[in-house]
């Protein structure tokens, strides 16, 4: 059970860069719905037993012996004396979900190899390690990636799934008690090393930037439990990752610092609906160093401006660790946190329970239209590789989408995988699609997606390992031609008149029509009997500290669209619309230069943590309490303000779409260079004509009799019933 530690840990140091929103310790109530999340989390089998635990141990241990080995063995071969020989060493280091704490069964450690100067990463690690663990009995599944953006060499050793990266280091000798959270360790270091080393670097910071580790786990632990139940949880989809999980929780931690995971899972929710992206969330200020790394930062960097969820590492050199988030998943996101917010408002009434929380996202049920991306190799290993491929290129399609039809046109990514166990070596991927919420229909307006799926297919194309075989087709189905294998047991659910029907699904159906739930009122957490036994509530002075520098939360679209007109597809539909003020124009507003007011966040060479204007500090919590709900609503409203002055922040963001973005260099590739000649692939396949031209007009899907397009595949042409042109 996590215990109240705030002062006692940091010896009363303030964490973050703001003041904490409350000190309140935890209520009975608190402590007795920890305990049920606890044991929910447990039931739910995302702890590893004691066996496995030891086992994971024992691997760690084993790699560690081996680098050793091969770090010597290959100095002996570079004809260094026997001296530097014997002191040559390699170090394992652990990040990610097993350095957290959070990992479940069966998860794969992320582990680092850092090396010595003479330890190169083609030749030697790449080389000499790799063969030394080929001829190992217990190492499996051997996938080097020396080519990744970050170089990862992954296998399973006695059955635990690995991520070995490496670091070289500009020294002759790595130490055994060698601290790599100096930023010295990053002193001529290659952007290999230093992408390498950051994971760890991130990973240890963020334990010592929280109040109370344990807390923090189990809050961690459920966040990344909600967020795969949600299909919210996938950094390469455009979603969130692990450590983006990890850094918003360990803000909320900050915010909270005596809170039990009950009271954070709660204001996780309350916290990140109010938020007002693209303003930053950061653990701490961030500093330029004196290495001369680049950091984020929007004054300076153009392409920082365009990021829609800023989540900073508090590592140097800080950086946007969730710049894949599109302004489609953003929209996802942010129901969900409306939906989790109004649940666990729920269940402080005994409204809601944590299944309630948890219930899966009915994706299939939430669209009417669908595009199905499946992908084909000759044998397993060409599989794996087109598949790690494929993925990493998925998200370009939704940004074309959007960025094609001016958002217009709303892409969902599902961020699992589905194979088809008919077909030898195949996986499919899901898109939802739906009109932007509240834009208006004209007529029979409809949207054309071959030249941007056309530009899609030639990017993924350009794979340089490709091999025969290595197949991806694109279609477009409707719901109710969804393949039967990707449901549970290959049997399609009997679908319920309303699909997700559900009072917490972030869509509702209303005369004909389907509009977004506007947001709960405040709710009143405990009648005037139960009020005692809630959380210690904050002094009612809260307001008062504010003055009047309150700002009133932006209200939600609620405008419904008429299913009958999104994609002018005929037949039954159910949408997730969503509350525009996350991915709108409204977010990316308030200052002309960002630099003006919030130039305190960056701080040159320094440790200290900056601050936020118009933050507030509560300091005595309330003592129980049986007065009029009026208290209770005044608490409420005092904790909304406070969370609205540090949500809302001077930061603007572009509206635009620029060609320049790393995200979209593969549009470059596509008008630049000629497409390399595979043998007899049919390169006609790929002509280009102008792809904002056609597709910022409408854009539609038309189906062929049974709702299935033909495949389209990397080499076949278009044909003109696969998508259909109908401007009308």
């Amino acid at each position: 059970m996590a215990t109240v530690g705030f002062i006692n840990r940091n010896n009363g140091q303030r964490l973050g860069i703001t003041e904490p929103i409350s000190l309140g310790g935890p209520s009975e109530y608190d402590v007795i719905k920890t305990r049920e999340l606890e044991k929910y989390l447990a039931d739910a089998g995302l702890y590893e037993s004691r066996e496995e635990a030891v086992s994971r141990e024992e691997v760690l241990g084993r790699l560690d012996q081996i680098v050793k080995i091969w770090v010597r063995t290959i100095s002996r071969a570079k004809g260094l004396n026997e001296q530097l020989v014997q002191e040559a060493n390699a170090k394992i280091f652990t990040f990610g979900s097993y350095r957290l704490g959070v990992h479940g069964p069966g998860a794969d450690i992320d582990t680092l190899c850092v090396g010595p100067r003479h330890a190169t990463r083609e030749e030697d690690f790449f080389g000499e390690l790799q063969r030394m663990l080929a001829e190992m009995p217990e190492v499996t599944e051997l996938h080097p990636v020396p080519d990744a953006h970050v170089p990862v060499m992954k296998f399973k050793f006695n059955g635990v799934s690995i991520d070995l990266l490496y670091a070289k280091l500009s020294l002759w000798v790595i130490p055994e008690d060698l601290d790599i959270s100096q930023d010295s360790i990053l002193q001529n270091a290659d952007e290999q090393t230093v992408r390498s080393l950051n994971g760890c670097r991130v990973t240890d910071q963020i334990l010592r930037l929280v109040p109370n580790i344990q807390s923090f786990r189990t809050t961690l632990r459920c966040m990344r439990f909600w967020a795969k139940r949600r299909g919210v949880y996938s950094n390469v989809a455009g979603f969130l990752g692990g450590i983006n999980w990890a850094l918003l929780v360990a803000r909320i931690c900050q915010l909270y610092p005596n809170a039990l995971p009950n009271m954070l899972v709660s204001r996780f929710f309350r916290v990140y609906t109010q938020w007002r992206w693209p303003n930053p969330v950061m653990l701490c200020a961030i500093e330029e160093g004196s290495l001369g790394l680049p950091v984020w930062d929007p004054r300076r960097n153009p392409k920082d401006r365009f990021h829609l969820m800023p989540i900073i590492t508090p590592a140097y050199p800080c950086m946007n660790s969730s710049y894949n988030v599109s302004s489609s998943t953003l929209r996802i996101m942010t129901d969900e946190f409306q939906r989790a917010n109004e649940i666990c408002e729920a269940m402080e009434m005994n409204k809601a329970d944590w299944d309630t929380l948890f219930e899966p996202s009915p994706f299939f049920d939430s669209y009417k239209n669908y595009l199905q991306i499946d992908i084909t190799a000759e044998n397993a290993d060409d599989l794996m590789n087109w598949k790690g491929w494929v993925e990493s290129r998925l998200r370009q399609l939704t940004l074309k989408i959007e960025r094609h039809t001016y958002n217009m046109l709303q892409c969902h990514p599902h961020p699992r995988d589905y194979s088809d166990k008919s077909r030898p070596f195949h996986f499919c991927y899901f898109m939802g699609l739906q009109r932007k919420q509240g834009v208006a229909v004209n007529g029979g307006e409809q949207f054309d997606m071959r030249v941007t799926v056309e530009e899609f297919k030639h990017s993924v194309g350009l794979y340089s390992l490709w091999k025969p075989g290595m197949e991806i087709t694109v279609t477009h189905v409707k719901r109710r031609n969804i393949p039967n294998f990707v449901f549970p047991g290959g049997v399609r659910p009997s679908r319920p008149k309303i699909a997700g029907e559900s009072k917490w699904n972030p869509v509702q159906k209303v005369s004909g029509s389907f509009e977004v739930d506007k947001p709960c009122e405040t709710k009143n957490v405990m009648d005037t009997a139960e009020n005692g036994k809630k959380r210690k509530r904050e002094n009612s002075d809260l307001g008062a500290k504010l003055g009047n520098n309150r700002c009133s939360p932006a209200a939600p679209s609620t405008s419904g669209v008429p299913l009958e007109s999104c994609l002018s597809v005929s037949g039954d539909s159910v949408s997730t619309g969503g509350d525009e003020r996350s991915a709108s124009g409204e977010t990316r507003r308030r200052v002309e230069n960002y630099g003006h007011d919030n130039s305190n966040c960056f701080q040159k060479n320094s440790m200290q943590n900056g601050e936020l204007d118009g933050h507030v500090i509560s300091t005595s919590p309330i003592r129980p309490s049986f007065t009029a709900t009026a208290a209770s609503n005044s608490s409420r409203e005092a904790e909304k303000l406070a969370i609205e002055k540090i949500t809302s922040g001077p930061y603007n963001t572009h509206q635009v779409f620029p060609e320049e973005l790393d995200e979209l260099e593969d549009d470059l590739h596509f008008k630049n260079q000629v497409k390399r000649v595979r043998g007899n692939k049919n390169t006609d396949c790929c002509s280009m004509e102008s792809s904002t031209a056609k597709a910022a007009v409408s854009l539609t899907m038309a189906s062929t009799e049974k709702g299935v397009g033909p495949n389209i595949s990397m080499n076949q042409p278009w044909g003109m019933n696969e998508l259909e042109v109908l401007l009308e």
